[in-house]
């Protein structure tokens, strides 16, 4: 099977998971429909980026046993809505407020750049440079670590800052110093990975000299 079904399977079922929880805690507060609003929306939007523009990555074909483990190794995002729903915690007004901020953040870097790229790519071969990787050289997965701590920050516990923690560890960072050495076959790499980030876009970065200010220090220095 494709490493994509059981993902997709996730996704999928994410809001139906949220609402069950719901009814059989009988929580209905306005976290909890937050919450579904927004990881829920989160999975559908995935289904449809998977029919519009799909990742090459998650086309691989995987023995069925692996698929069955990633699928139970994605469902630990369900802990967040478990903690929140069971337990019965109201997060505050301002930290619900800047957790939907966050989300709205990381879905923008997360479909944005994936879009960019798979459009790019299919025109055109080689570095992409510009758009949403001019600073960061991985968006789609710094907007994907926002989703999941937006999620995180809802549920107010610390085991579901910890599951991200250990995707970030073993799945992404991984992955992007894989990504990075594959880019590194590029001449251009190497200036490019000097004025980006690998995660955090790098915002400040030192502009060579234009080439008339060389001429003239050139020029002075051999006057003097």
């Amino acid at each position: 099977m494709k490493v994509k079904y059981p993902i997709n399977l996730h996704k999928s079922l994410t809001f139906v998971v949220v609402l069950s929880l719901m009814a059989f805690y009988n929580n209905f507060t306005l976290a909890v429909w937050v919450y579904l609003a927004l990881h829920g929306t989160y999975g559908i939007m995935w289904l449809i980026k998977d029919s519009l523009y799909p990742d090459r990555q998650w086309e691989q074909e995987v023995p069925v046993v692996m698929g069955i483990l990633t699928f139970m190794l994605v469902s630990l995002y369900w802990v967040a809505p478990f903690i929140l729903i069971s337990s019965g915690v109201q997060p505050s007004l301002p930290l619900t407020s800047a957790a939907i901020a966050i989300n709205i953040m990381g879905v923008f870097l997360h479909y944005g750049s994936d879009a960019q790229k798979y459009f790019t790519l299919k025109h055109r071969k080689g570095l992409i440079t510009e758009g949403f990787f001019s600073r960061s050289r991985n968006p789609n997965y710094l907007g994907e670590i926002l989703i999941y701590l937006s999620f995180a920050m809802l549920a107010q516990h610390w085991l579901p800052f910890l599951i991200l923690g250990i995707f970030a560890a073993l799945i992404f960072v991984p992955n992007m110093f894989k990504k990075d050495k594959s880019l590194a076959r590029y001449p251009e790499f190497a200036a490019y990975k000097e004025r980006s980030g690998l995660l955090l876009p790098k915002l400040f970065v030192n502009k060579p000299a234009a080439s008339s200010e060389v001429e003239v220090a050139d020029v002075t220095s051999k006057a003097s």
